[in-house]
């Protein structure tokens, strides 16, 4: 408000409200439009979409390199087609076998050329399918089926046993681990046995063999396990040659 002498009246003084005049009126809204505008102007410009595009190709090739990519399988050549009843049933079975355990869904094997591979390889040393073949084809299948060998059968699908090779292997050389180990220590076992029946020993009565039933025997006291456990007598008979040990 604004105070105006008063020409008629001395010493008086009138109040006379103070108008501001503005250019229109102005909301909140209209205050916040403002505010959006840049914001919204800068997105819509060439700059901002160039680089919204940029990134978005940029986390689409991170994506598509972060994924994994395929097991390498080594391929091997196709084994030719045959008429042979025989052979044609041998390549069934042994990738029957191939399928056991659906690893090879896990792998992407082809199950079938393999077995096809396997059989031509067999067939490509015998020379013909007779006993010997088929021996041969029922052994493969054998151990291909071993539930407690499913190393082998991982190890033909992925390619890190060639089908060529698969085809020669002998039975010790398709055994699991752990049998291969067992027959390890058997064979040491046997070895140390009969070198200290032969290297050694005290001539007794004192045992009688449980084959020929004499007593004309040979006993060697061996330290083959721990100290505190009690040592092991192997006897040897010297008439048959039967050995038996104990502890």
């Amino acid at each position: 408000m604004v105070w105006i002498k008063d020409g008629n009246r001395s010493g008086q003084l009138l109040i006379v409200p103070s108008i501001v005049l503005r250019d229109g009126p102005s909301t909140d809204k209209e205050s916040e439009e403002k505010k959006k505008e840049p914001a919204s102007s800068s997105q819509n410009s060439p700059e901002a979409r160039e680089e919204s595009s940029s990134s978005s190709n940029s986390s689409s090739r991170k994506e598509e390199g972060s994924a994994p990519s395929n097991s390498f399988i080594p391929s091997f050549p196709r084994a030719p087609s045959t008429s042979d009843s025989v052979r044609v049933k041998c390549r069934e079975m042994l990738s029957a076998a191939l399928r056991t355990g659906d690893d090879y869904i896990a792998i992407g094997a082809d199950e079938e050329e393999l077995g096809s591979q396997i059989e031509e390889a067999i067939f490509q040393e015998l020379k013909n399918t007779d006993m010997k073949y088929k021996n041969r084809v029922r052994s493969r299948i054998a151990n291909l089926k071993d539930a407690k060998n499913p190393n082998l059968r991982k190890n033909v699908l992925c390619g890190n046993i060639p089908p060529d090779k698969f085809a020669k292997m002998t039975a010790e050389e398709m055994a699991s681990d752990e049998l291969k180990e067992m027959r390890k220590n058997l064979t040491k076992e046997a070895i140390r046995e009969h070198q200290m029946a032969k290297t050694g020993g005290t001539q007794t009565d004192l045992f009688t063999c449980g084959k020929c039933k004499k007593k004309n025997c040979t006993y060697t006291q061996v330290q083959t396990r721990s100290a505190d456990e009690p040592m092991t007598t192997f006897v040897v008979c010297n008439e048959c040659g039967n050995r038996w040990k104990f502890c």
